[in-house]
């Protein structure tokens, strides 16, 4: 059947279906609640059963799985307009950073290694299967999608529904991984701030009082003119239309080149922030609004993304999948037991569970376990995290814009060689200078003795 406007309504309708089903079902099954299942992620796993894959009751089109080039895209032009970029970093999140950027870079250094010299020998997988832990864990779906259909572009099929497993995954082993922290720190005693069940509003992921439902946004507009909406959701797409367009002219003149989608909508996103604070219109865009553009477009991602999964794929991998995980799994308790009481000291339970989430799964999975154990955020983790960002966001951008580059120039393991000399560096610095409360308190016990 050929393609049409009309393939295009059937995907997004029976997509949008399945969101809301989602939520039915995130509100009303316990299941559901315990799990803290985002609809999203049950939307993409009902698409896939029920999709032309698995049981071929949804008619979706053979396009679906191009749609999250063109949303993350769209997520990556948002972040441009609405990110944070002040210069000023406090000197009490430098323990946040060292941590987070030592965590972040080891996950991906070691298991592009790993990928090139233990899973391509014993499983003769390709050289970038090891990124993909990586890619689906602490880069979660929007990676997943950026890096995915980057490798696909070049002849590696199974990419992004390796990233796309890799992530949902990770997004299970987060929340169950994270409830039993949770668990364990209330009979433990390691948190004061932890609430003995879990608050309604966070398990149904429904607000039912209407003085505590947020704002989504302000208008910059006045409707008589133009929509805010429409202003906003303009701006971002045309940001994405002309990083499509450069990129056709840099291939028309360099064939051999291939820049990923969304990181020339990344780039032309600031060119474009730049222009309007040169014309003095710093704040014609609203960045509330912008992320909840940003958040919806990451909703259809992951449900499309899910979706679009190749079974037939997957089942090629299946064995050196398994091993991955469960040293992927590995590596995230090292961090949560070892790393994160060495950096954050007494109360390192709160810091622990949320980059728990955000190793395992991305960081919006990361502040919804935090609000399990913090649910007023008196911990100041996100403060941190936030003001240690500025210096760790170069890292984080810069990881999935080069791995699709390396593995396409054939310096994959030169990345990961580099990617973790730069987390052993950040990790080891602030404990050999006693800047770590671990180090702290032993140095503290060998003055007592």
């Amino acid at each position: 059947m050929d393609y049409t406007p009309y393939s295009l309504l059937i995907d997004v309708g029976w997509i949008s279906l399945l969101l809301v089903i989602g939520n039915v079902l995130r509100r009303k099954v316990g299941f559901f609640q315990r799990l803290l299942l985002p609809a999203s992620i049950t939307a993409g796993l009902l698409g896939l059963i029920f999709g032309p894959e698995v049981l071929g009751w949804i008619g979706f089109s053979d396009q679906i799985g191009t749609y999250t080039s063109l949303l993350i895209a769209f997520v990556f032009a948002s972040m441009a307009y609405s990110m944070d970029l002040s210069s000023s970093v406090r000197t009490g999140a430098r323990n946040m950073w060292a941590f987070s950027t030592g965590m972040f870079m080891g996950q991906w250094g070691l298991f592009i290694l790993l990928g090139v010299y233990l899973f391509a020998p014993v499983f003769g997988t390709d050289d970038w299967f090891g990124m993909m832990l990586p890619v689906g864990f602490i880069g979660g779906f929007g990676t997943a999608a950026a890096v995915g259909t980057s490798l696909e572009a070049t002849g590696a099929v199974a990419a992004s529904s390796l990233g796309f497993t890799a992530a949902t995954v990770g997004t299970l082993s987060a929340i169950v991984g994270g409830l039993i922290f949770a668990s364990w720190g209330i009979r433990t005693e390691r948190s004061s701030t932890m609430p003995k069940k879990l608050p309604w509003e966070l398990r149904s992921g429904y607000i039912e009082d209407l003085e505590q439902r947020p704002s989504i946004g302000r208008a910059t507009t006045n409707p008589s003119a133009i929509e805010p909406l429409t202003l906003h959701l303009g701006f971002i797409v045309v940001t994405v239309m002309l990083a499509y367009l450069i990129n056709e002219v840099i291939t028309g003149i360099f064939p051999n080149t291939s820049i990923p989608l969304f990181a020339m909508s990344f780039v032309v996103g600031l060119l474009g922030r730049l222009f309007l604070s040169l014309v003095g219109r710093r704040e014609y865009l609203d960045k509330k609004t912008v992320n909840s553009l940003s958040g919806a477009a990451t909703d259809y991602l992951i449900a499309f993304g899910v979706a679009s999964i190749i079974p037939a794929a997957i089942a090629d991998y299946w064995i050196p999948l398994v091993v991955l995980f469960v040293l992927g799994i590995v590596y995230c308790l090292f961090i949560f037991f070892v790393l994160s009481p060495e950096f954050f000291g007494e109360q390192w339970l709160e810091r622990g569970i949320f980059s728990w989430g955000w190793a395992t799964a991305a960081v919006a999975t990361g502040i919804a376990l935090l609000k399990i154990v913090d649910p007023k955020l008196k911990s100041g983790t996100l403060n941190e995290y936030g003001v240690a960002y500025v210096g760790f966001a170069p890292f984080e951008i810069g990881m999935t814009i080069l791995a699709p580059i390396a593995v396409i120039a054939g310096l994959t393991a030169g990345l990961g060689w580099i990617s973790l000399l730069i987390a052993l560096v950040v990790i080891i610095a602030p404990i050999a200078l006693g800047w770590t409360p671990g180090q702290q308190a032993r140095t503290a016990a060998k003055a007592d003795n």
